[in-house]
């Protein structure tokens, strides 16, 4: 029987989890405007399970002590960058040159490049991924934060495999922090044909899916397991995910325990229900 060491006790049939630094298993959190105590608390519980850090959309320009929770955050070995839509906001206004003086200024070696609120030519968003993997790692995000514009799976494939190549560290599918658009549905459920046909051609562990909801986070365990790479994790959610993907929840309770195990708890459960109807 198999024990594997976790922080506190030892527990057979737990899943191997990969260690920091992460390629694969990511666990990206949201930042929305933590306080720097707030930071601080983030931290203390959940620094060994947290891989990246997005200041989410455009906080990066409002929030308090910026320069005081970057700090924090690659003290305890996570990595934060600014979403997307701050560098959508930069490039809009003629100004990439000073984002990237941006990014020097506040010492970020991850950048995210994306088009989710407007439209750049694919060929000059590969431009753009190329030019700033020279010295940083890029994060690339592909499909539209408009729930009124559809990708086809064809299109999502050539698109994830383009940017990949042009130096993307990984390609983020779009979920937006509601997750009801992108390779979600309106009402949150995944997109299944299309993510079937996505990773029929692109390398799972090459791809951050973006699933803020527990059961999107629980859908997206059960068809990868426990290392998937998922983000727009809410700060109190990291560890209720950390369960989920180890299988400490009952969404997930029986999905590494042996078949025999299953089956005889099952059974157990059927014969009380039967006892209850006597």
């Amino acid at each position: 029987m198999k024990q594997t060491r976790m922080k506190n006790f030892s527990l057979p049939y737990i899943p191997d989890r990969t260690n920091k630094p992460r390629k694969n298993g990511l666990t990206m959190m949201m930042d929305k405007g933590l306080s720097l105590r707030e930071t601080e608390n983030f931290i203390e519980a959940n620094h060994h399970l947290t891989d990246i850090v997005k200041f989410g959309f455009g906080t990066a320009f409002v929030t308090n002590d910026l320069e005081e929770k970057i700090a924090l955050y690659k003290k305890h070995d996570i990595r934060p960058y600014f979403g997307g839509t701050l560098f959508e906001a930069f490039y809009a206004r003629g100004m990439f040159e000073d984002y990237l003086r941006l990014i020097d200024k506040y010492k970020l070696d991850l950048a995210e490049i994306s088009d989710g609120s407007i439209i750049i030519p694919h060929d000059e968003k590969c431009n753009l991924i190329h030019r700033m993997a020279k010295d940083r790692t890029v994060l690339s995000e592909v499909g539209s934060k408009d729930s009124g514009i559809l990708i086809s799976p064809n299109k999502w494939i050539k698109m994830m495999s383009t940017e990949l190549e042009a130096g993307s560290w990984k390609v983020i599918a779009e979920g937006r922090e509601s997750g009801n658009v992108g390779v979600f549905r309106p009402n949150g459920t995944a997109h299944t044909f299309l993510i079937n046909k996505i990773i029929s051609k692109v390398k799972p562990e090459d791809i951050l899916w973006e699933a803020p909801i527990k059961n999107q986070q629980v859908w997206f365990i059960k068809l990868f397991g426990a290392n998937v790479n998922l983000g727009n994790i809410a700060p109190n959610a990291v560890i209720p995910l950390e369960c989920l993907r180890i299988g400490l929840r009952g969404d997930t309770f029986f999905e590494n325990l042996p078949a025999d195990y299953a089956e005889r708890l099952k059974q157990v459960n059927s014969d009380e229900d039967d006892d209850e109807d006597e």
